[in-house]
């Protein structure tokens, strides 16, 4: 039997997803509805990705009995009430990073998954890619000794992108790129949390962060440091450095396609998308929505690899930074 997505949204995540959806069996995925704000949106999107029903509210979606899972893809601050409606709706999620604004938001989002005995994963698609996957294999066989030092960064000039700079949106610099440096440290040192946080920023006239630096000591004197901007544009490449070598992602982090270990690189492609897609390499997500239909057949309720305490522990991480930095959201005030 087929996976069948219901799509929550139809923007541009939304649509590179399907795309990346598309380039997987069409025996294991299927996109069997799809829901915006607007009727015609919805109709639009599915006309475009030739989607069976089209609905003009997410309501709707969530009441469909023939979805096994919905992909959301809604900005930042609709993350809380969208998952809810769907868990309630006792719908298997997939929800786009960061899962909420807040820590405070995380846990009542994990609370009505668990509640309702469903699937919840937040789309961090990079774990899923088959470069980090070699990471972790890497890491696990000890192949660069006693990992010391992990460095990240991810910047890009998206200061005319409404939902990347304005705060009633979800803006800022750290939600929106951060969390993929914070992430991939994260995943190098296991799900540690780590003993201390420094961060120092500037912000957008909006009141939002627009470049962020931020250095994370772990136990055993490990370090780690990231760079997070939506102002410049950085190498955006990732390292990590241990007792007997290197693992390097040149560039890309985010969406990594080759690995340079100890001086050789190797390549991962994707595959090429059969529509034009809005961001880098999005059919890479086909790898994350592979490991929720995995996830899925085997009746587990959240993934190894992004666990529900792998996104508190990024979410926890990301207020402390923010509060360092000054960066307060309503959603920080209720």
């Amino acid at each position: 039997m087929a996976t069948r997505w219901g799509i929550c949204s139809a923007g541009k995540i939304s649509h590179d997803f399907t795309v990346a959806l598309s380039s997987l069996p069409p025996a294991d995925h299927q996109v069997v509805a799809v829901a915006a704000r607007k009727l015609e949106d919805a109709q639009e999107f599915a006309k475009k990705h030739s989607i069976p029903r089209a609905y003009g509210s997410y309501e709707e979606l969530a009441r469909d009995p023939d979805i096994d899972v919905v992909y959301v893809g809604v900005i930042h601050p609709y993350h809380l009430s969208t998952c809810q409606l769907f868990t309630n709706a006792k719908k298997n999620v997939l929800c786009e990073k960061p899962l909420a604004m807040n820590s405070k938001e995380v846990k009542e989002i994990l609370t009505s998954a668990k509640r309702n005995n469903v699937f919840l994963m937040e789309a961090v698609w990079t774990r899923f890619f088959p470069a980090s996957v070699e990471i972790r294999r890497l890491l696990a066989q000890g192949e660069v000794g006693e990992v010391k030092m992990v460095r990240s960064e991810f910047g890009v000039p998206v200061k005319d992108v409404p939902r990347s700079v304005q705060k009633e949106l979800g803006g800022g610099a750290m939600l929106d790129l951060g969390v993929y440096c914070l992430q991939f440290i994260c995943m190098v040192y296991n799900g540690e949390k780590p003993e201390g946080i420094q961060a120092t920023g500037v912000f957008q006239e909006t009141g939002v962060d627009e470049t962020v630096v931020v250095t994370l000591k772990f136990s055993k004197n490990r370090l780690a440091v990231f760079t997070c901007s939506s102002g410049i544009l950085l190498p955006n490449d990732a390292i990590i450095v241990g007792t007997k070598g290197s693992i390097g992602i040149p560039a890309h982090m985010w969406c990594p396609t080759s690995l340079v270990v100890n001086g050789k690189e190797t390549q991962y492609p994707v595959p090429e998308p059969h529509l034009p897609i809005n961001f880098l390499n999005s059919t890479g997500m086909r790898y994350e929505a592979e490991e929720v239909r995995q996830c899925l057949l085997k009746g587990l309720k959240e993934s190894a690899v992004v666990s529900h305490a792998d996104s508190l522990l990024l979410a926890e991480v990301e207020d402390e930074i923010r509060r360092q930095v000054g960066v307060v959201y309503s959603q920080d005030c209720q």
